[in-house]
């Protein structure tokens, strides 16, 4: 049999986990840079399909995705990919780029094989050339290229998988079983589900073996959480075993859990976040699990300080996303990096912008979808359906829809208006954020730039005039002896 990642050594924890940003901001380049400082570097997997996809689409100019397929252990899978995606020299810049059928129930081969390939490239791209453990992040809320995507992650060798925006209770018991090569399924979430019917993706990665099985091993799981409440619960009730957690507060970028008592100002809107929203990191350490801290822990002291209260160390997003490395746009990189130094840098929780209902950090950075104007312009499409909620039809089927598709569309299928107020489309403008945005005609797709709310730490790892700075240089300066105060 072959046997894929088995050079790796997973036996310690990090003290300092690199978030998995979203979309293609924590991409190999940055995860690999910090896997081998030795921490963790993590690289997204909401919606590489889509990024793969583009890249090859541009060229592949630097041959990565390409070198990565010539290790694939299916090579008439990757070969399919590269016939059906890949433009030698590039596509013309005026011609928008080829997108894929919306995710479905009953993917095409096409999607599946785009799918693992592109979680494979990732991965072993991350951990070319070291030893060293590297992880990958999802979003629970994200279902329906979940299988196919950890399965292509597997079989690159990744060492933890990280999933938050939910509570992924199935998981683990899908790991075991994958890197057994048994058939696994996944329970979707179905909206007006009222008679309590299991509406589940099927996924047997044994229908893609071409000669050998690759040995595939478990990774480790790592739940991000907000709360001791949630952490416990997947311990009682997961399917498998938990082997830690990210512990986040309101304080990190992207994506937050709602507040879990929602003051309500005149306007009726959520006006912020309250003392519950804390987690109770004595409580967490009680669970006798290891556990990272998250939102605004980009400092020696803050690391410190999680270690002394029984943590294994800190995750750190926001650092790593405007570090040279990370995915995002260089002029994105450079306005937030010239704002953050000069504390001028606005970033607001909007409880409104993203389909899934969550809160969203929003940064305002010029030419983004922070500037309401220029996002009114925008004419509502949904070509990407990443964050589409599934729900049920009038005769018993599953449908999808999202807030931020048209609203004519999104009522038809018995959305409510209300649903759609303020609701911005975040799969398309993060493709924007690292340089892959579609291309519509006269218009291109706006950028989203989302960050904590801390950038203290620009202070210390940016030198000189120059705004830019490496992944290295934060780890440096997270990890020095003497902690800032």
């Amino acid at each position: 049999m072959l046997v894929m990642g088995t050079n790796v050594q997973i036996g310690e924890y990090p003290q300092v986990i690199q978030g998995g940003m979203g979309i293609g901001v924590s991409n190999w380049r940055l995860a690999k840079s910090v896997s081998q400082s030795g921490q963790l570097g993590v690289v997204s997997g909401t919606a590489l399909d889509s990024v793969a996809a583009r890249r090859l689409q541009l060229g592949d100019n630097d041959g990565s995705i390409r070198r990565a397929l010539s290790h694939f252990p299916f090579p008439e899978m990757a070969n399919r990919v590269l016939e059906k995606h890949f433009v030698e020299g590039g596509k013309p810049d005026e011609k928008p780029f080829g997108i894929e059928p919306l995710p479905s129930l009953k993917m095409r081969q096409s999607q599946l094989d785009l799918l693992i390939v592109s979680n494979f490239a990732e991965v072993y791209l991350a951990k070319e050339g070291h030893n060293n453990s590297v992880g990958i992040n999802f979003m629970e809320k994200i279902q329906l290229p979940l299988l196919p995507s950890l399965f292509g992650a597997l079989i690159a060798g990744v060492d933890y998988v990280l999933i938050g925006a939910g509570i992924p209770l199935s998981i683990p018991g899908i790991l075991d079983d994958m890197s057994s090569w048994q058939a696994v399924s996944l329970k979707l979430d179905v909206d007006g589900n009222s008679n309590g019917d299991s509406f589940m993706f099927e996924f047997d990665p044994s229908e893609f073996v071409e000669a050998e099985k690759p040995v595939l091993r478990r990774p480790k799981f790592l739940a991000v959480v907000s709360s001791e409440i949630v952490a416990k619960s997947l311990i009682r009730r997961a399917n498998g075993v938990v082997n830690g957690f990210v512990v986040e507060t309101p304080d990190a970028g992207g994506h937050n859990a709602p507040p879990r008592k929602k003051p309500i100002s005149e306007t009726n809107e959520p006006i912020g976040f309250g003392p519950k929203d804390i987690p109770n990191m004595e409580r967490i350490r009680g669970l006798g699990k290891p556990f990272w801290i998250a939102g605004s822990q980009a400092s020696p002291s803050s690391l410190q300080s999680a270690l002394s209260c029984g943590a294994k160390g800190i995750q750190v997003g926001s650092a790593f996303a405007f570090c040279e490395e990370s995915g995002i746009d260089t002029k994105l990189k450079h306005e937030v990096v010239e704002k953050g130094l000069k504390n001028v840098l606005k970033v607001k929780t909007d409880f409104q912008a993203s389909p899934t209902g969550y809160p969203f950090k929003l940064a305002d950075v010029s030419e983004t979808i922070s500037d309401p104007e220029k996002y009114q312009d925008r004419k509502r499409v949904c070509d990407l359906g990443y964050l589409r909620q599934a729900y049920t039809t009038g005769d018993g089927k599953v449908g999808f829809r999202c807030p931020g598709e048209p609203k004519h569309s999104f009522l038809s299928k018995g959305g409510r208006e209300a649903d759609t107020v303020g609701k911005v489309c975040l799969c398309n403008g993060l493709l924007s954020t690292i340089g892959l945005g579609q291309s519509r005609g006269a218009k291109a797709e706006l950028p989203i730039v989302t960050a904590g709310v801390n950038f203290d730490f620009l202070n210390y790892v940016v030198i000189g005039p120059d705004p830019e700075y490496s992944a290295k240089q934060v780890i440096d300066y997270l990890t020095r002896n003497k902690a800032v105060v």
